[in-house]
């Protein structure tokens, strides 16, 4: 109102319209970016030893503590996702099956829900704030509220299925946040962005057939869930890489394959699951990038988002299970997605 009062009186109303797209852009510079987690992440626990530890969480906060990247960054709690925004990708039977296989839980117990997954009794409300993270994230970008959204979240979610839940994952985060994002923001064109070392198998499973996602994943062949070599849509842009390709056939693969599919897609918006267990010091995948690799796909994500996407970048945590490796990964992808590089 105050911008508004400055103006000279005789200014017409289309000198209004551009001064204050001027402002605003303006401010916009000035927005923090998000960075959203919850205590809760950290209570889900799968027993002792397992890879996908609460410790995770605390490695990657370090290190964006160390290297001064959260002064750029509003921390914010993650509220838990409802049924409405999970029903949008995952069956009501699946949910309801959970919730009640989830309340069951003895105390100081763990319930195996697959051969490498299981649940304690904090699990359940884990999930709900990683899913939540990822709809508050949709909120704040697509709003502008906030220019880049990063989530600090455990359990991770790019395994868990319509139906299924697996490969340490419950809900699918990143597909739930889409899916809040198109259906509360009017988004029409999202591309999904998985640079895990294992292929995202749960989203594709759910977002295979909507037209308004382009996923675009690289993963080492022949690694669980040992799918994602023949796409289960014509929306679906899969890169298999075999054993030990490392920096240069990963870096190939994301010039030659993604960036043209993502620039006839022409994304409003991108989700990114970002898993940094192709890192070569983490035993969970062999490809063998290390953090300028991250830092390098991070720039070619950016650069899309700005040309088609007003900047507008969701990023949720997945894999990546080597304590330190996770922790400089992790801080080379967040200095890149808010500017700060």
């Amino acid at each position: 109102m105050l911008a508004i009062a400055l103006l000279p009186a005789c200014i017409g109303l289309e000198s209004v319209s551009l001064f204050l797209h001027l402002i605003s852009h303006i401010w916009s510079k000035h927005l923090l970016a998000a960075y959203i987690t919850h205590i809760d992440c950290q209570k889900h626990e799968m027993g002792n030893h397992h890879p996908e530890c609460p410790e995770r969480l605390g490695a990657v906060n370090d290190q964006l503590l160390i290297k001064g990247l959260l002064d750029y960054m509003e921390q914010l709690d993650a509220p838990l996702a409802t049924q409405e925004q999970l029903a949008r990708a995952h069956s009501p039977s699946y949910l309801n099956e959970f919730a009640e296989i989830a309340q069951q839980v003895p105390e100081n117990r763990h319930v195996q829900i697959d051969p490498d997954t299981s649940i304690n009794e904090f699990s359940y409300q884990a999930a709900l704030r990683a899913a939540g993270a990822a709809v508050l994230a949709a909120n704040l970008v697509a709003s502008g509220q906030a220019p880049v959204a990063f989530c600090n979240i455990r359990p991770p979610g790019h395994h868990a299925e319509r139906s299924n839940a697996g490969g340490f994952c419950f809900f699918n985060n990143v597909a739930v946040g889409i899916r809040h994002a198109i259906a509360h923001h009017g988004i029409e064109r999202i591309a999904l962005i998985d640079f895990d070392v294992h292929h995202g198998n749960g989203s594709e499973d759910i977002l295979f057939d909507d037209p308004h996602v382009l996923m675009c994943s690289i993963f080492e062949k022949n690694l669980y869930p040992f799918c994602g070599d023949v796409p289960m849509g014509a929306n679906m842009v899969n890169v298999g890489l075999p054993t030990r390709s490392g920096s240069e056939a990963f870096r190939q693969a994301v010039s030659e394959v993604w960036m043209p599919a993502l620039e006839k897609f022409q994304p409003e918006m991108i989700f990114i699951s970002a898993g940094f267990d192709a890192h070569r010091e983490d035993d969970m995948g062999n490809l063998a990038l290390v953090e300028a690799d991250y830092e390098w796909v991070t720039k070619q994500i950016v650069m899309i988002a700005q040309r088609y996407s007003h900047g507008r970048i969701v990023s949720c945590l997945e894999g990546g299970y080597d304590l330190s490796s996770l922790g400089r990964s992790v801080a080379a992808h967040v200095r890149v997605l808010i500017g700060a590089d």
